[in-house]
């Protein structure tokens, strides 16, 4: 159900697995930013992301899903590759992914949002910060957006004003990183800085309550309610946009 695009993003090979969805385009876009998947050395072995951009491709998506730690070996500790992991390069990546959806007669580069689960709730925020025209944000349960990657760069969190389209959270009430603390954080953040945001909040949740193969985390009502209202919010801020 999908291709392999590699691209270049400074001096190094980045994999890109895109989803098309069925009949004529050009089709809106989505970036899905992944996860940091424990024991997982690449997308094709990551079970919750696959199934994520397949469900958005089957709602109408062209769905591209960059494999952000390829500045590593693929069989490096995934605990190595969190812990040097810098914002810079991560913007490169979201960016040379959004450059490659531009380019293509599939996918109309007026409707392109970005999404992401827990790490790659971070990096879809870090993308509104930096990717200009993306037309929506979504957030789930993303942590780390109070937090500095790399010496030199600021807390995303702090550029909160450089964001220019609607943002949408998802966030547990049990959860721990993000605490509802952090939530209250972003959303102050984004409304200081006249970001329009919805933030939805789930009693009985914590941590990556949609990853499904993730048993102990996995909260399927929750989880079932967020799809919708993520799905909806795409629908009115991307998908509905005049080609």
């Amino acid at each position: 159900m999908y291709e392999i695009e590699e691209i270049n993003v400074n001096g190094d090979t980045m994999e890109v697995f895109l989803f098309e969805p069925s009949g004529i385009g050009p089709h809106p876009a989505l970036i899905l930013a992944q996860h940091i998947p424990v024991g997982h050395t690449g997308i094709e072995n990551d079970t919750f992301t696959l199934e994520t951009a397949k469900r958005f491709c089957l709602n109408g998506y062209l769905v591209a899903v960059p494999f952000i730690f390829h500045w590593w070996p693929k069989d490096e500790d995934i605990i190595v590759k969190r812990d040097e992991s810098r914002d810079e390069n991560m913007v490169k990546d979201i960016t040379a992914t959004s450059d490659l959806l531009c380019r293509k007669d599939e996918v109309d580069n007026t409707r392109i949002g970005i999404v992401g689960h827990c790490w790659g709730g971070r990096v879809a925020w870090l993308g509104a910060c930096h990717v200009p025209g993306l037309a929506a944000c979504a957030i789930f349960y993303g942590g780390r957006i109070k937090l500095t990657m790399g010496e030199g760069n600021q807390p995303p969190i702090d550029l909160a004003d450089q964001i220019k389209c609607p943002v949408a959270g998802f966030f547990g009430l049990e959860d721990k990183n993000p605490t509802p603390a952090d939530v209250d954080d972003y959303s102050r953040a984004l409304e200081n800085a006249g970001v329009h945001h919805e933030f939805h909040r789930y009693e009985g949740a914590g941590h990556a309550f949609q990853n499904f193969p993730s048993p102990e985390h996995y909260r399927e009502k929750q989880s079932e309610d967020a799809w919708l209202k993520v799905l909806t919010f795409m629908e009115n801020n991307v998908k509905r946009l005049a080609a």
